[in-house]
Parts: C-alpha cells; structure tokens; sequence
C-alpha cells in the first residue's frame, strides 16, 4: 500500500461534529484497500488504537466506529446518543488515538469510538469485532468495487463522476438527496409513482427496509391493515417486530427493480428526514462510487439478476432467556407452520435438528430454522416441563401488498 494512504482520513471529522460541512479532499494517485464479502456485509481488516480488528462497514452509520466491548481499545470516558430504525439510546465512548487501514499508520485523535455489545461475529460467521462508519471515508471519491471486493480512493482529478454518463440499463447515474453529509440520501419511486427517501446503507443486510406508516402514506398499504405474516428483526437497540413484502415495478435510485422482497418494520421510524434504507442484497450486485461533494452516484451492474432470494421458515423466532440459559420462543407468526403445529410463544426451543442451542444467538437459531420452500426442520419444544419433538415444512412466509 502506498504512503499517499495518509492522506485518506486527514480531514475526518469527530463523531460529536458531523454537521461540520464535508472538506474537498483529493488524492494525488488511486488507493485500493481490500475488503471480503459475507451472504450480507462486506468486512475490512484494520488495527484501531493498536488492536487488529475486522470491522463491518456501514454507510448508514455516519460516525467513525462502534468496537464490541470485548476489545479493548481504552478507557471509557464519555457517552453518546446514537439512532438506530426506532430508537435512540446511550453508548459509552473511547478516544481515538491511531488507525492502521491497509498497513499505514494513521492519527484518528480527533475521532471517537463508541463501544457496544455487538455480536456480529455469530451473525457474518468470520470474524467480525464492529463497525467503521461512513465518517472514515465520506470525504472522498469513494468506489465500493463488490465485483474485485475492494474499495478504490480516487483522485478528483481523475474520477469527475459528473462526467459520467450512463446507458440506463447497465448503468446509472443517481442525484444525492439535499439531505446534508451523513449519509447517502437518494430517492426511491414506487410502482404508483409515489416517492420514499433511503439511504445507501451496505449495513443493512435486508434488500430495502422501510416502515409500516411509510407505505401507508405512499399508499402501498392499507392503513391499519395487518400482515398476514410477521416476523422479529434485530436492529441496533434490540428487537423489532418486522414483516416481508413482496414489492413489484420499484425504481430504486434510478434503476428499474420488477420484484423484490423488503423487510418493514411495524413500528414508525426514529427519524422524520428518512424512510429507511437500502440495503446490501441490493447494493451487492453493484461498483458503486460516490462524491458526497458533487452530491452524485454512479451504480454499474455487474450481476445478472437483481431478485433477492429469500428463505423459507417455520415462522417461530427465539430469543436468549439470559435468566434461564435458554432460548424462549418470543413470537410465532399466526397462519405459519410452526402455529398450525401448536407451538406458542413462552414455549423454550431447546434444539433444531439436534443441535442444542444454548450458546447460540438469534441469528444462528434462524439459520438453522430456514431453508428451501418444502423441507423438513425438527424441533425440540419444552412447555411446563414437557418435552415435545415436532417436525415442521418450510414454507415462503411473504406478504402481498394489499
């Protein structure tokens, strides 16, 4: 990796001052860093305040990063707000002091890391200690290359994305939103015409997430109406009660999408200036760069297909009982087949095709609980005491918009 390196996060603001206008930032030659892709993140190897870390990156996390509390990068001596889809809520934060991104040591005093408990490493299945934000790198012309699996830093004198022109097939060329320099704002039409806003978010591992009220207001969905399958999805602050649709005939920043499935989430949005995201089932099948100083993106699609795949289920998700050291069954989707054997919510899921699942967290028992429309999972249910083996059929649990 060459020294102009250095020059990459030089103008990187801290976390407490995101409203600060973005710098011009250039480069005098192209910088490529590495990064590995997983079934929904891309990860990125670095060493923060002297500890190697992988890290998730997030564009719609607009600070700097957040490091599980098992790793420990300093003290502890502040706090901060952050937002997730629903909620706001406390973390502590750390100072930082030094960043190796791609072999080069970099000064980060004047960026913070916030500490959490994140578990991600369970969820990607590699290695996974938290995330870095969209803070490192929103100053510059950025291209998140999925097909080569690496970012490219370009120089402005090289990379004019207005210049660009797209052939509306293959390529596109999308108008950030005036939405300020936290994110990646860009516009979303659905089927009826009707207009959302959604960030560009790689973190989100969903194709697109929005909220029940959202499609309520563009009028996709009947208001107060309910889905006939519901689900759980975790976010940041915790678990959310979520369903999939089936959406038809979208443009999402630009580009034609005939169907796709989203998850919506049945509660309204933590923030009035967004309407959720898209996420990365979506954006994977792009090269995507970005100028937040030109306030363009320009998306080249280099899959042959934009449909997401979405798995089959029993409609019974658990969480961890930390009380009872085991995972108790929080929500079971009426109509599904885990409801039309019996099963209920407070039941303990003690195992799935005889694995135990003490140690597990929520997203390996949903793993295990998935796979193809019409095959076969058993169950190990405990009520009162009582043991019950069941075998359940996988079945697609997908809204239509009604």
């Amino acid at each position: 990796m060459k020294t102009t390196l250095k020059a990459l996060l030089i103008s990187v603001s801290a976390l407490g001052a995101l409203a600060t206008a973005s710098a011009v930032v250039d480069l005098k030659e192209k910088v490529e860093v590495p990064f590995r892709v997983t079934e929904s993140a891309m990860l990125v190897d670095a060493v923060v305040n002297g500890r190697p870390v992988s890290l998730m990156f997030d564009s719609g996390f607009s600070g700097s990063f957040v490091i599980d509390t098992t790793v420990n990068v300093g003290q502890a001596t502040g706090s901060i707000t952050l937002r997730d889809f629903v909620r706001e809520f406390q973390a502590p934060t750390v100072p930082g002091k030094s960043l190796a991104f791609g072999g080069k040591k970099l000064d980060i005093s004047e960026m913070t890391i916030v500490k959490q408990d994140m578990g991600l490493t369970s969820s990607y299945g590699q290695r996974c200690d938290g995330i870095m934000g969209f803070e490192v790198i929103k100053d510059f012309v950025v291209e998140i290359n999925f097909q080569q699996k690496k970012f490219v830093f370009h120089p402005r004198s090289q990379m004019d994305i207005t210049k660009k022109v797209p052939d509306n097939q293959k390529t596109f060329l999308s108008k950030m939103l005036p939405k300020g320099n936290n994110s990646i704002e860009m516009s979303v039409e659905a089927s009826n015409g009707q207009k959302m806003t959604l960030a560009l978010d790689t973190g989100n591992g969903f194709y697109g997430t929005t909220h029940r009220d959202v499609l309520e207001r563009i009028g996709l969905w009947k208001e107060g109406a309910k889905p006939k399958f519901q689900r759980l999805s975790f976010v940041a602050s915790g678990a959310v009660a979520s369903w999939d649709v089936a959406i038809k005939d979208t443009k999402i920043y630009g580009v034609p999408v005939p169907e796709s499935v989203w998850n919506i989430i049945d509660l309204p949005a933590s923030s009035a200036e967004g309407d959720g995201t898209i996420g990365f089932q979506f954006l994977k099948n792009f090269n995507i760069t970005f100028d937040i100083v030109q306030r363009r993106v320009w998306l080249e699609r280099w899959t042959d297909s934009l449909k997401n795949v979405v798995e089959a289920n029993v409609g019974l998700y658990a969480i961890h009982d930390e009380a009872r050291g085991r995972m108790r069954i929080a929500l079971v989707t009426p109509e599904s087949p885990a409801a039309k054997a019996g099963i209920k919510a407070g039941d303990d899921l003690l195992g799935v095709d005889g694995k135990e699942l003490t140690i597990m967290t929520f997203d390996q028992v949903q793993k295990l609980l998935q796979g193809a429309p019409g095959s076969k999972v058993s169950v190990a249910i405990s009520r009162g005491g009582s043991l019950m083996r069941i075998e359940l059929t996988r079945e697609l649990l997908v809204n239509s918009l009604n």
